[in-house]
């Protein structure tokens, strides 16, 4: 589809109607409707799509309109109507045809008055929307249980609610050369770095594409690249609290319209293993939480391997840890019981997504008892693998962000599979492969693995310990690290 050419609009209705007719195919499409008005002998035409019209404050303006005086008609009708007579609170002039088309195509309705080139939009739409429910990745026991939704406007009120600064910018984008989806910029204006808004701004101006069929993850795509790099370079997250407090820090929302996730750039390694739940907590008890849920990530991608190598290695171990090894080696190779394990664990994630939720639970315990029971008692497994690979996957469960666990266990297979071939140096190797690759990677001008590769103690006692009354001295940040009061 080629990009849009102005078409300006005519003094003359007939013409209006016919492009608006022809470009929305309304005698095609039973959703489009086009209302034929005359009101004091003024000829007008009422564009908009059925289910996103608000139909009380229409027909409230259909009233309105009823009411005109011949003064209203012998003057300018259409700053009239904009200014007096039409009463709706987001109204708007536009001039180009095209613009008019994605506008409608967009919910506003459009109100065309024969005699002008300008026509009125008016945002009466109404999208249908479930309510703002706690986000099922991210609950709390204690805190708001209120989440993002699909709908732009809503999310954008759910952060404003939160974040009452008069620098709170939230700047509009449209997106796609056939979805046009409607996106948000957010940003505290006197915290985020300027540069760093330009630079996003602009890249979303150049995104040439038809549409966003995955929403959020396809302006990631978009943005950052690095398709062979498994670990996530935004933060996705379904909390207003959440997004407001990333605010604060410098960091810049992305919002998508149709997506229940908000992206946080820029992000470094250590923020998506942070959770909401740590800040509901009392600091020690919080600083505990996360000394924890860092355990569980590490486990979760070094325990296996390191279990394998010694497993594959007596030779290795001390006599005080003689016992790591499994007892009975089972009829399948220890890797083959790996990779299985681990493919098995990943289709019951997959049936568990698309299992409703009366069923769910079920099948968690079909899975555990008869699969788990029945595969070591023939010898497909052996006891050992079931135990460390069930560590590792509560490891997996327990990291906070969805995107860095999926990451987390593709590098896990990756590790095994080193082991498998070279053992002793292969674990090496991959641990060098694993720190290069994280010291290296950048989003934007932010180290990765801030605040430890480059090392700032503060950061990194911000990272390890969850700091009393966050924000009340300064801002603990990754933007700008050699400037973390700004």
């Amino acid at each position: 589809m080629k990009d849009l050419v102005e078409r300006p609009a005519s003094k003359n209705l007939a013409t209006n109607i016919a492009f608006l007719k022809d470009q929305l195919a309304v005698d095609k499409s039973f959703d489009l409707i086009q209302l034929d008005l005359v009101y004091h002998g003024v000829e007008m035409a009422l564009f908009v799509v059925d289910a996103f019209a608000k139909d009380d404050a229409l027909t409230q303006i259909q009233r309105e309109l009823d009411h005109l005086t011949p003064e209203d008609v012998n003057e300018n009708l259409i700053n009239g109507l904009v200014q007096s007579r039409i009463p709706y609170v987001e109204l708007e002039k536009e001039k180009d045809l095209e613009e008019v088309v994605i506008q409608i195509l967009s919910g506003p309705a459009a109100l065309l008055v024969d005699g002008y080139d300008e026509i009125i939009l008016i945002d009466s739409r109404e999208y249908p929307v479930r309510g703002p429910e706690e986000p099922d990745t991210e609950q709390v026991v204690r805190g708001a249980k209120d989440g993002f939704v699909e709908t732009l406007v809503f999310n954008a009120g759910l952060i404003r609610r939160r974040v009452r600064d008069r620098t709170l910018r939230n700047e509009y984008l449209r997106v796609g050369k056939r979805s046009y989806t409607d996106m948000c910029i957010t940003y505290l204006e006197d915290i985020a770095d300027e540069k760093l808004v330009n630079h996003i701004r602009s890249s979303l101006k150049k995104i040439d594409t038809d549409g966003l069929p995955m929403g959020d993850k396809t302006i990631e795509e978009f943005l950052f690249g690095q398709h062979y790099n498994p670990y996530p370079l935004v933060r996705y997250t379904e909390r207003p609290d959440v997004a407001a407090s990333h605010l604060f820090e410098g960091h810049i929302l992305l919002l998508v319209d149709g997506s229940p996730s908000v992206i946080i750039t820029p992000t470094t390694f250590w923020h998506h293993l942070q959770h909401a739940e740590e800040y509901r907590q009392k600091p020690i008890i919080g600083s505990g939480l996360r000394l924890v849920r860092f355990l569980a990530v590490w486990m979760s991608i070094f325990l296996l391997p390191l279990w394998f190598l010694f497993a594959e290695n007596q030779a290795l171990l001390p006599e005080t840890l003689e016992y790591i090894g499994p007892n009975e080696s089972g009829s399948v190779p220890l890797l083959g019981q790996f990779l299985l394990a681990e493919a098995g664990i990943e289709m019951l994630r997959m049936a568990a997504i698309h299992t409703p939720s009366a069923l769910a639970t079920a099948l968690g315990l079909v899975a555990a008892i008869l699969i788990g029971e029945v595969a070591i008692e023939v010898g497909l497994f052996s006891h050992e693998v079931v135990l460390y690979l069930a560590i590792a996957a509560v490891g997996s469960f327990a990291t906070p962000s969805y995107e860095m666990s999926l990451a987390n266990r593709f590098i896990r297979v990756l590790f095994l599979i080193t082991v498998s071939v070279f053992h002793v140096p292969g674990y090496m190797i991959g641990l060098l492969v694993l720190i290069i690759l994280l010291s290296s990677m950048k989003v934007y001008e932010t180290p990765y693995f801030w605040p430890f590769i480059p090392f700032n103690w503060r950061g990194a006692r911000d990272v390890l310990l969850r700091a009393p009354m966050p924000l009340k001295n300064r801002r603990p940040r990754a933007i700008h690290p050699a400037d973390p009061d700004r």
